[in-house]
């Protein structure tokens, strides 16, 4: 059995090579800043990706999904425009999230939530 950190570290790993296997571009994995944590950052032709992997063994209280609350949005979107400015990129950014279901089905869910609705 492994340790919760080693089941994120795995998660991200297989989202990861999930995108890649599509087109996207790996950046960065865990950029950290008082605001949040972004999981993976990722480029799409010109747009710069943030992704956030959330993985569930169990779909009791919703899922992973429905993990991704609006705060959890929120930190997110404050990280990415930390990283934004901190790396002077200008382009155009997206939210995605990672869900993978009971250790096995992975969805992705592109444009998930955006950062005007926190405006």
């Amino acid at each position: 059995m492994l340790l919760p950190r080693k089941q994120g570290e795995a998660a991200e790993r297989r989202a990861r090579l999930h995108l890649e296997s599509l087109g996207l571009r790996f950046v960065c994995a865990n950029y950290h800043c008082r605001m949040g944590e972004i999981d993976l950052i990722m480029r799409e032709k010109e747009a710069i990706v943030f992704v956030e992997v959330r993985q569930r063994k169990h779909s009791a209280y919703g899922g992973a999904l429905a993990s991704v609350t609006p705060r959890k949005q929120k930190r997110i979107i404050q990280a990415a425009r930390h990283y934004l400015q901190k790396t002077a990129i200008d382009a155009p950014a997206r939210f995605d999230v990672v869900a993978i279901e009971s250790g096995q089905r992975l969805h992705w869910i592109r444009d998930a939530f955006r950062a005007d609705d926190y405006s």
